[in-house]
């Protein structure tokens, strides 16, 4: 008989959360595929973004291995989370096994990825639209959170993914509410990043909306304000402007 304790934790709401804001507010990460030639895991460092419904998205050239790996076996890992000062094991990271779809021009699906992923990194615009670019969907089946000693947690994919109705109606609109969220409230930025960080700066701007919540980016920087909870239904812009403003102290 083993009466050995699991090194896990049971996996509650504030392990979920920032299992999300770790892999919603990563701007690049390191990618594991496995070689087709050798069967070997190989790791590179990508960019990443979120599609509207969470799901991590990658910009690759054909060229690359892992392009190439992908190609051939859609099973990879993701790694997120940076280390600071001190033990680089103290910070928390997460794995997400993943399911590689990729999203080729023709894909309807094409156009909202791109433009959510260009807004986080603009200087991809250099080189997004070449022939031999392509982005890919990694859809997580599970993940791995190391909150920091002695915080481990496992999770299914779906808690990493925002699972609602209103997500098309909302990559549709994203742009408007952008526009009019900041014409009701032109502080709101101010608020959001005083609230993460304890102090503002400047340059902070909104690249992303989701049902979950609001991306932010200042050159190199990145945050993430998650709503709580996450929305459920978008009636109309109004409807989400509301929501929004309600959700941010």
């Amino acid at each position: 008989m083993n009466d050995k304790p699991s090194v896990l934790r049971e996996t509650d709401d504030q392990a979920r959360k920032q299992a999300r804001i770790l892999l919603r507010s990563g701007r690049f990460a390191s990618l594991a595929v496995l070689d087709p030639e050798t069967g070997f895991p190989s790791v590179s460092r990508v960019l990443t973004g979120t599609d509207i419904d969470g799901v991590p998205v990658i910009l690759v050239s054909g060229l690359s291995a892992h392009t190439k790996a992908l190609s051939k076996d859609p099973r990879a890992s993701i790694l997120f989370g940076e280390p600071g000062k001190g033990d680089p094991l103290a910070h928390p990271r997460l794995s997400v096994q993943c399911r590689a779809e990729r999203v080729d021009r023709e894909n309807r699906l094409h156009g909202r990825i791109r433009s959510r992923f260009l807004a986080r990194h603009p200087k991809a615009k250099l080189y997004a639209d070449f022939a031999d670019f392509c982005f890919f969907r990694l859809i997580p089946l599970t993940a791995s959170l190391n909150g920091g000693f002695g915080k481990a947690y496992v999770l299914p994919g779906n808690d990493l993914m925002i699972l609602s109705a209103a997500n098309e109606m909302l990559a549709e609109q994203a742009d408007v509410i952008v526009r009019e969220l900041l014409a009701h409230y032109p502080r709101i930025i101010t608020t959001i990043v005083s609230s993460l960080r304890g102090s503002v700066g400047k340059n902070w701007r909104i690249c992303g909306l989701d049902m979950a919540g609001i991306d932010l980016i200042r050159g190199d920087e990145a945050l993430r304000w998650e709503f709580d909870p996450s929305f459920g239904e978008l009636h109309d812009a109004h409807t989400y402007i509301s929501k929004i403003a309600y959700s941010i102290p």
